[in-house]
C-alpha cells in the first residue's frame, strides 16, 4: 500500500540558479520542489522554481529518462482548457538502503522509499565485535538489504558511531575499534553503489528534521553504543572543523571520577549514559533490594550527566528543541526529565521561552530515515 508523503522541511531556501550554476542545480531544484510539495504540473514547476516553461520542459524531460521523475496522468481539476499532467518524484520506483549501527546489541539495516517509508527491516545480532568482525558484519548485513530490495536503488547511507570525515572515512569509533576506517571505499567498491557515510547523531537529526518533529534550531541526542549529538542550527547542519561536532560522549562531567570509559578516561558522558553502560548499572542488584527505586535512580542519574554536558551547548547554540533518542526501554520518562530539569537549574531559561526538550518519536528508526535523506540530497540534490 502506496503511503501518502509527510510534511516536508527545507534546510535553506532554494531559488532558480543562473545558467553558469549548472544545469545540475535546476535538476535538483524541480526535484526539490516535487519533494517538498508533492505532485506538481510543469506550469506550476515554473512558477515555483522562476524558470521558463522551455526550460522546465526541456529538465522534466531529462528527469523523466533518468527514471527520477513519473507522469502520474491528467489533472482532472486544473483550470479551464486542457488538463495538466502531472509530475512527481517517482517515489516507489527507487528505493534506498539505511544502515544504523549505533545501537550495542544489533546492526539495523532498512530498503525504504523516497519518502523515508520503511518497506523491509533487517537485523543482525552482535556480541561487541570490533574492528575486521564489525566490518564483516557490516557488510553482511548489507549485502542481505540489498538482496531484499525489489526496486532500483539509488544509494547506501550508513549511521555510525564515532567521528566520520566528510569522505565516510571514520577517523575514530572507539566502540567499533576503528580508526581511520574508510567504510565509505570498502561498500561502494564491494557493492557498485553510491554510498553516504555518516555519524549516527548527525544522521539522526537530519531524520527528525525532514520527516519528523524538529525545527530550524534543533539538536538530537542519540544514545546506543555510545552518545553524541547532531545539530541544525538557522537550518543548517553543524559538522565542527574537524568532522567532530557534537562528540559529546567523551566529554568528562563531574569531578567525581566516575566509571572507566572505552576510551581510557573516567566520568565520560558515555560511562554514565550510553546504552551499555545503563544496562550494566540496571544489572547490578540493589542494596535496598527495591529493583523499581532503583532503576528510577539510575536513568535519573544518567540523565543528570547528560543534562550537565548538555546545557551549556544548548545555551551557546541558542536551541529551541533538544530530542533524545535512544532505545524506549531505557530512555524513557525518567531520563527526560532529568535532562529537562538539569538543563532548568544551569540555564537561563528565560531567554529560551520556547525551548522544549521531548522523546524521539520513532527512535529505532531515525538513523535509518536520516542515512535515506544524505542519499536523497547526495544522489537528487534533495534536502
Amino acid at each position: 500500500m502506496k503511503s501518502s508523503p509527510g510534511p516536508r522541511r527545507d534546510l535553506a531556501r532554494r531559488t532558480a540558479s543562473l545558467p553558469a550554476h549548472g544545469r545540475e542545480l535546476n535538476l535538483s531544484l524541480l526535484l526539490q520542489h516535487l519533494h517538498t510539495q508533492g505532485p506538481m504540473s510543469r506550469a506550476e514547476l515554473a512558477r515555483a522554481s522562476g524558470l521558463t516553461r522551455v526550460t522546465i520542459s526541456d529538465l522534466v524531460s531529462e528527469l523523466l529518462t533518468r527514471g527520477h521523475v513519473v507522469e502520474l496522468g491528467q489533472n482532472a481539476q486544473g483550470r479551464p482548457g486542457k488538463p495538466a499532467i502531472m509530475l512527481d518524484l517517482n517515489r516507489t520506483g527507487l528505493q534506498i538502503i539505511g544502515i544504523d549501527l549505533a545501537d550495542s546489541a544489533v546492526m539495523r539495516a532498512a530498503v525504504m522509499d523516497l519518502d523515508g517509508n520503511i518497506l523491509t527491516r533487517i537485523q543482525l545480532l552482535t556480541n561487541d565485535e570490533t574492528g575486521q568482525q564489525a566490518a564483516a558484519q557490516v557488510i553482511e548485513l548489507t549485502t542481505k538489504a540489498i538482496a531484499a530490495a525489489t526496486e532500483k536503488i539509488i544509494g547506501i547511507g550508513v549511521g555510525s558511531p564515532g567521528i566520520v570525515s566528510d569522505a565516510g572515512v571514520i577517523l575514530t569509533a572507539p566502540n567499533f575499534g576503528w580508526k581511520d576506517f574508510d567504510l565509505h571505499t570498502l561498500l561502494e567498491s564491494r557493492f557498485n553503489l553510491p554510498v553516504v557515510v555518516g555519524n549516527d547523531a548527525d544522521c539522526a537529526v537530519m531524520g527528525e528534521h525532514t520527516f519528523g518533529s524538529g525545527g530550524s534550531h534543533m539538536m538530537l541526542v542519540k544514545i546506543g553504543r555510545g552518545v553524541g549529538c547532531g545539530s541544525i542550527v538557522n537550518g543548517t547542519p553543524v559538522r565542527g572543523a574537524n568532522s567532530a561536532s557534537g562528540e559529546i560522549g567523551h566529554v568528562v562531567v563531574g569531578t567525581d571520577q566516575g566509571p572507566e570509559c572505552d576510551c581510557g578516561r573516567r566520568g565520560c558522558v558515555e560511562s554514565y549514559t550510553a546504552i551499555p553502560a545503563l544496562r550494566a548499572a540496571l544489572g547490578q542488584q540493589p542494596a535496598s533490594g527495591d529493583k523499581e527505586a532503583h532503576r528510577r535512580a539510575v536513568l535519573h542519574g544518567a540523565g543528570e550527566r547528560l543534562g550537565i554536558a548538555l546545557a551549556p551547548v544548548v545555551s551557546v547554540l541558542d536551541i529551541e528543541n533538544l530530542v533524545l533518542a535512544g532505545p524506549a526501554e531505557y530512555i524513557d520518562a525518567d531520563v527526560l526529565g532529568a535532562v529537562r530539569e538539569t538543563i532548568a537549574a544551569r540555564t537561563n531559561t528565560e531567554q529560551r521561552p520556547r525551548f522544549e526538550v521531548q522523546l524521539c518519536e520513532h527512535p529505532d528508526d531515525i538513523v535509518l530515515r536520516g542515512a535515506a535523506v544524505n542519499v536523497l540530497f547526495e544522489q537528487l540534490g534533495v534536502a
